[in-house]
């Protein structure tokens, strides 16, 4: 849970949203003795944070490169 809540805040919304979503299905499955359950939650839950790292490097990247490029392009 700790790792779709801190993607969600610095990676990427949307798919950090999916990921504390199938996360928290993790605890209550487990509970109700739905071992199978549980596992599959936990393993969308961490695709969703592992695409949400991925495309939040991704916008970082594209966000320094257009930076770079629209600082040099005002000289004159």
């Amino acid at each position: 849970m700790t790792g779709a809540i801190l993607v969600t805040l610095f990676c990427f919304l949307p798919t950090g949203i999916a990921a504390i979503v199938f996360a928290s299905q993790v605890s209550d499955k487990w509970k109700a003795g739905d071992a199978v359950g549980a596992a599959e939650s936990a393993r969308k839950a961490r695709f969703w944070v592992i695409v949400s790292v991925v495309v939040g490097c991704l916008i970082w990247v594209l966000l320094f490169v257009v930076g770079l490029f629209a600082d040099t392009s005002t000289t004159t």
